[in-house]
């Protein structure tokens, strides 16, 4: 008997150690698919904007050659730390191809911990996180335009009269 609860206590601490429902599991299946190029798997911990978000990375991934969807499969992630606080988690990082920290923002959804990637702040959801501000965009210039040279007014509002 002892010997079948040992087994059980065995088993339950594996099935808690292994948990894929923490911020560091998520965030590690996340960054890898992600960095991967794998991103049907990094929408399965994904919040319904950062898959939108995928969609559209993924669409301009298919214009990359296949030699650089190559050397992606080899960027090694680390995790460095993660904060938890209530709902929300900050997952600290480094890649194989930079040692600078970057931050993942993780958010616990129904239960469930999902990688909330922006758009705004680089994509890795950085504290301050300003995913759910509409984007605001550059105004636009005129391209059109020839450029002033030496001595020519760029614009007949420029000119200077004499």
């Amino acid at each position: 008997m002892k010997k079948i609860l040992s087994f059980v206590a065995l088993i339950a601490v594996f099935a808690i150690s292994c948990s894929s429902n923490s911020p560091k599991a998520a965030a590690e299946k996340f960054l890898n698919s992600f960095f991967h190029m794998e991103y049907k798997e990094a929408k399965e911990v994904s919040t319904e904007e950062t898959k939108k978000v995928l969609d559209m990375i993924e669409q301009f991934s298919t214009m990359m050659p296949d030699s650089s969807k190559q050397s992606a499969k080899k960027i090694k992630i680390e995790i460095k730390d993660v904060k938890e606080e209530g709902d929300k988690a900050t997952v600290t990082y480094t890649t194989s191809e930079s040692t600078q920290e970057q931050k993942l923002t993780m958010v616990k959804q129904n239960g469930k911990w999902l990688a909330n990637y922006s758009k705004q702040d680089g994509g890795m959801g950085a504290e301050g996180d300003t995913s759910n501000e509409p984007m605001t965009e550059e105004p636009m210039t005129d391209s059109t335009a020839a450029p002033a040279t030496e001595g020519t007014p760029a614009s007949p509002d420029t000119a200077t009269h004499q």
